[in-house]
This record gives structure tokens, C-alpha cells and sequence, in this order.
């Protein structure tokens, strides 16, 4: 036998990458997974503390949101580049994504908008503004959850306005998104509560608002055609470079612009879909076509 074929399959083993150090690259997705539930449980501290006149407790709160958004995108995202998705990791995240996105910003919702009302205003109006905002955070959290379920046993969601089903778009805003528009209203605000009734009944009217979009069909941008392994990437640098540094600068701004941007964009893309539907022309009864064609 020629001992240069005899050296083939040695070659190869060789090639392979140690079997610990495969093994071991399915802990990189989930310490990223992990980092999420640690925000999201120092969100939920920092609003157990936040008041009046420890606000910034609530402003803490929604930066650790923030921060698990990013981290709940990373993992996803190298799991897929380095082939290490797993049914522990996909349960794993979908736990830490009630946690995280659905419990803490719920709690931050709640006390930031409705429980911190002053108490100057008349006693059956503070009550019924706290019922009121307590059910919209339930609410919240419950639409949440319920996304959650949806994507974790559908195949393959149809969205209700135009574009084909796939990775290039969600059905229904992600609950990140979701904890992330609560996250920007609050650090917009630097933290400070909210003091008056119109401002408190406006604030519950989105908080349901966010809800619905989440349990709707209608399509947002998923993000997951962008390929960070092309040969170019050098755009996607300078872009994200941008996003990064007007991010570190003026933070309560452009993430308050990001979120209702990509909040305000499935409901866009919607309205498009039945503008145009109703412009349309009818499409004509399928009997008239097989008669046609009989």
C-alpha cells in the first residue's frame, strides 16, 4: 500500500478540532444567555428601588434591558456562525427572555408610569391610575409571553401583510423589542418618574399598544440576512462604528429614535399593505378562471 494514501485519514483526525474544545463552544451561546438573566435580574432590583427621589434607580434598570438586548442578539447570532445551536440553549433563552424582556419591564412599566404618582392628585384617580397601569403591564407581560410560545412551536409563521414568510422578517414585534421600547421611553427620561395623570393614561396607551404588536401578524425586520461573513464587510464596520458612537454619546436620544422607529415600522408596513389592497384591483372568482380555461 502506498504510505501516502496511508496518511490520509491520519490527516484528517488531525484536521478535526479536539473534541473538548467543540464541547466547549457550546458554553459560548449560553454565557451570553446567561449575561442576559444577570440584566435582567439587576433590572428588576434597580426598580424595586427606584422613587421619586432615587430615580436614577430606574434609569439603571432600563440600561440593563438595553445591554440584554445585545446580549440576547449575540447569542443567537454566534450560535449560528459557529454551528452550536442546541435544544438546552434554544429553552435556555426563551426562559431568560420571559425573565429579562417580559418580568423586568413589566415591573419597570409599572413603577416607572403609575406608581410614583404624586400624590397631590385625587385619591380615586391615583387608585384607578395604578389599577389601570397595573393590568397594562400584565398585559404586557402576558403578550410577551405569549410571542415567546408562538415562535417556539411555529414552523413556519405567516405573516398578515406583504412578504414571503422567512429569516428576513418576524411575525409580530420580538419581545426585545418590545422591553426595548420601555427601556428607551424610560432612559429618555432620564429616569424621572411620571407626574401627571394625562402623561400616566398616555404611557398606558402605548404599554398596550407594544402588547398588541406583539401577539399580532404583522411583519418587522429581523436583521438575520445581514452577513457579517461576506468578503466586504467593511461597510457593515463603518456602520455599526456610527450606531456605536452616537450611541455612547447621545444615548437617550437615538436609542429613544431606534425603538419607536422599528416600533412604527410594522405598523407602516401594514398600513401600506391595506392601502394598496383596497386600490387594487380585485382579483377575479377562481370558477370564472377554470370556466376560461375549460
Amino acid at each position: 500500500m502506498d504510505p501516502e494514501f496511508s496518511e490520509i485519514p491520519r490527516r484528517r483526525q488531525e484536521d478535526r478540532p479536539p473534541r473538548k474544545l467543540r464541547k466547549g463552544m457550546y458554553i459560548l451561546p449560553s454565557l451570553f444567555t446567561t449575561a442576559n438573566i444577570a440584566a435582567g435580574y439587576y433590572a428588576i432590583l434597580q426598580v424595586t428601588h427606584g422613587n421619586f427621589t432615587d430615580f436614577w434607580h430606574f434609569d439603571n434598570a432600563a440600561k440593563a434591558i438595553g445591554f440584554a438586548v445585545l446580549f440576547d442578539g449575540l447569542d443567537g447570532r454566534i450560535a449560528r456562525m459557529t454551528k452550536t445551536s442546541s435544544d438546552f440553549g434554544r429553552e435556555l433563552d426563551s426562559l431568560a427572555d420571559v425573565i429579562t424582556f417580559g418580568v423586568a419591564p413589566a415591573m419597570l412599566a409599572w413603577s416607572w408610569g403609575f406608581r410614583q404618582l404624586p400624590a397631590v392628585l385625587a385619591p380615586q384617580l391615583l387608585s384607578k391610575l395604578g389599577q389601570l397601569g397595573a393590568i397594562a403591564s400584565f398585559l404586557f407581560l402576558m403578550a410577551g409571553t405569549s410571542r415567546l410560545a408562538r415562535f417556539n412551536i411555529t414552523a413556519n409563521p405567516q405573516p398578515s401583510n406583504p412578504g414571503r414568510p422567512g429569516k428576513k422578517y418576524f411575525v409580530g414585534m420580538p419581545i426585545p423589542a418590545g422591553a426595548g421600547v420601555i427601556a428607551a421611553v424610560v432612559h429618555f427620561s432620564g429616569g424621572d418618574p411620571i407626574a401627571s395623570w394625562w402623561t400616566a393614561v398616555t404611557w398606558m396607551l402605548m404599554v398596550v399598544a407594544v402588547a398588541y404588536l406583539m401577539v399580532s401578524t404583522w411583519r418587522f425586520y429581523s436583521f438575520k440576512d445581514i452577513d457579517f461573513r461576506s468578503r466586504q464587510p467593511f461597510q457593515l464596520i463603518i456602520l455599526f462604528g456610527l450606531l456605536f458612537a452616537a450611541i455612547w454619546y447621545f444615548s437617550q436620544w437615538v436609542l429613544f429614535a431606534i425603538a419607536l422607529l422599528y416600533m412604527f415600522s410594522g405598523v407602516v408596513w401594514r398600513l401600506q399593505w391595506i392601502f394598496r389592497r383596497k386600490g387594487g384591483p380585485p382579483s377575479p372568482p377562481a370558477y370564472k378562471e377554470a370556466s376560461q380555461t375549460s
